[in-house]
């Protein structure tokens, strides 16, 4: 995913924010995702290459986290 595949996107709130806008947006397409902070879309962005977001997904999934 490059820079010039964010424009136009659609932004989505992640399944595992809160009830309040606090967490995560992403955008997942075939060459990768990103994602942002929601309280603040326009301070940036991480982009992740397709298999960094497995990577990336994978830990999530494998650790123990506390919600958003």
């Amino acid at each position: 995913m490059t820079v010039s595949d964010l424009k136009g996107a659609q932004w989505r709130k992640s399944s595992r924010s809160g009830a309040g806008n606090d967490c995560v947006e992403l955008v997942v397409g075939g060459s990768g995702a990103a994602v942002r902070d929601s309280k603040s879309p326009g301070t940036g962005h991480l982009i992740f290459t397709e298999t960094g977001w497995q990577g990336f997904l994978g830990f999530v999934k494998e650790e123990p986290h506390g919600s958003c």
